[in-house]
């Protein structure tokens, strides 16, 4: 069962986060093989963290919920709130096999919480697509909006592939490649 998991940073806790990089790391080098997508949000116009965002193939929400909450960021209060739902993998590929590669262009997570009917199934044209899926309910079935990874030359255009009017809120994170450095 495919799960994202987005961890919002709590305000003040960037010096925390620096200092709980390598537990982070070693913490997800045990979920490398389960890893569809991983990566830093940004807080607007700056390089300072405002989150992390995963995306992971695990066995079930048991294990989904283990993830999140036994992450070492998590633990130690580096992050506020944490969103946590079924995904489905509407790609077929991890961020690794995205052709235009790790560097270059602006990229973004893009949330779009879902009102109504589902939208948004069908994955749209746009050769910056990273990652794209529905967000489900525990039950992986009842829509709950969209998430996608995109490089795109700006947040307006990465938020104009959701059909405007179907999203109770729509959010656009500054995003990139997760990891350890090469």
């Amino acid at each position: 069962m495919e799960f994202l998991c987005y961890h919002r940073d709590r305000p003040g806790s960037a010096a925390l986060r620096r200092d709980l990089t390598e537990a982070h790391w070693s913490y997800m080098d045990g979920y490398a093989d389960a890893l569809i997508a991983r990566g830093p949000t940004f807080a607007p116009g700056g390089d300072s963290p405002s989150g992390s965002v995963h995306i992971v193939d695990l066995d079930g929400p048991a294990a989904a919920r283990a993830f999140a909450f036994d992450e070492p960021n998590y633990q130690a209060g580096v992050y506020r709130d944490v969103l946590l739902r079924r995904w489905r993998n509407a790609l077929g590929r991890t961020m690794w096999e995205f052709p235009g590669g790790r560097d270059g262009g602006e990229r973004y997570l893009v949330l779009g919480f879902g009102a109504g009917e589902a939208a948004d199934l069908a994955v749209p044209e746009h050769d910056g697509l990273i990652a794209y899926g529905p967000l489900l309910a525990d039950d992986g079935v009842a829509w709950l909006g969209t998430a996608m990874l995109i490089r795109a030359a700006g947040p307006e255009e990465a938020r104009a592939l959701l059909t405007p009017g179907r999203y109770a809120a729509v959010e656009v994170h500054d995003w990139a490649f997760g990891g350890r450095p090469s």
